[in-house]
């Protein structure tokens, strides 16, 4: 097949750092790639992917991050670029809805979004006019009124990333400086396990500049350490080095890369029971899923005696590159055999 994969323009494809959806774009279009695949990748400018890119895209805007202009110049590049491919994978939220008119070719979108107030509407007009792609049950779930026409769980390249041994004697925190990722409750869980915890965030925009200093930063000192936003190899290191992933999520997260990726270090995670973390963790085996801060820091602990071979195992099969890209192409087959409804926009 010819596939053009459209991401979203703020970073690059892959992603230096921070980037959940960036960083399933590249392993998607290296694995589609790898199959024989024809992939055309419209991504920021300056994006290090192997496979052929469209011309004209900006240099990634990480202080824009979800800024709708910007999005909304890059998918019209995009969509002028794409008219000799087979089918069309949109990673963006309104490019299925721009475009040009008369564009017949089939458009897969993935919702990389909750299916809350805000963008229940959006992804309700965007399945009518591309095949929806859910990354997770819940997430599909909670997509009240919204056609969703198939779930796909993210993958990650475990080959690519170490397996490390867990002696550090800390737990750690990655994600975003936000409330809803947790990070107060980590800090916190921590604490009254009596367990070191070292926090990797991403603290770019203002608003998580000002979650920081207003309310993270009088909480740090003693065994409570903030090491920053690490590149790719620092991150998987200290992954690998702690004897868990504290992820306390505080919303319902609709996947969580970072849980994989723990895992592919053989780190086991410790999470509450919120969005797809229950589809993730398999508790007893890969971590354990709680729902108090009390439970939490009680299971903690327990965190070092879990069997870190299964959680690497579990990235290698169940949430491996292989398994995802596999089912991307079957997806794109049947929109192409019209099993699925692609939904081309009519000319």
């Amino acid at each position: 097949m010819r596939i053009g994969l459209i991401a979203p323009p703020w970073l690059t494809v892959p992603p230096a750092g921070y980037g959940g959806t960036e960083a399933v774009v590249g392993l998607l279009a290296r694995g589609l790639a790898e199959l024989g695949h024809e992939v055309l990748l419209a991504a920021a400018a300056g994006s290090t992917s192997p496979v052929a890119q469209v011309a004209g895209s900006l240099p990634p805007e990480p202080r824009h991050l979800g800024r709708g202009q910007d999005e909304l110049r890059h998918v019209l590049n995009a969509y002028a670029q794409l008219g000799a491919v087979d089918i069309i994978h949109d990673h963006t939220l309104s490019g299925p809805l721009l475009r040009l008119a008369g564009h017949r070719i089939p458009v897969v979108s993935t919702a990389h979004n909750a299916m809350d107030d805000r963008f229940l509407p959006v992804y309700s007009a965007v399945a009518q006019c591309a095949s929806l792609v859910a990354i997770s049950r819940h997430q599909s779930m909670t997509a009240t009124g919204v056609a969703v026409s198939g779930v796909i769980h993210h993958g990650i390249d475990a080959t690519q990333i170490p397996v490390g041994a867990g002696s550090g004697g800390y737990a750690c925190f990655l994600g975003r400086m936000h409330p809803n990722k947790g990070v107060l409750t980590a800090i916190r869980v921590a604490r009254r396990a009596g367990v070191p915890l070292r926090i990797a965030a991403k603290m770019r925009s203002a608003g998580e500049q000002e979650y920081f200093q207003q309310v993270i930063r009088s909480e740090l000192g003693g065994t409570i350490e903030y090491v920053g936003e690490l590149g790719a190899a620092e991150k998987f290191a200290l992954l690998g080095d702690a004897f868990a992933l504290l992820n306390p999520l505080q919303w319902d997260e609709p996947f969580g890369m970072v849980m994989i990726e723990a895992m592919a270090t053989g780190t086991p995670v410790l999470s509450t029971l919120r969005g797809a973390a229950p589809e993730i963790v398999v508790d007893g085996v890969t971590g354990f899923l709680r729902e108090t801060p009390n439970a939490l820091a009680a299971a903690l602990p327990g965190c070092a005696q879990l069997d870190r071979g299964n959680c690497r195992r579990a990235t290698e099969t169940t949430f491996g590159i292989r398994r995802m890209v596999g089912e991307h192409v079957a997806f794109y087959e049947k929109c192409l055999a019209g099993a699925l409804a692609s939904r081309a926009v009519p000319a």
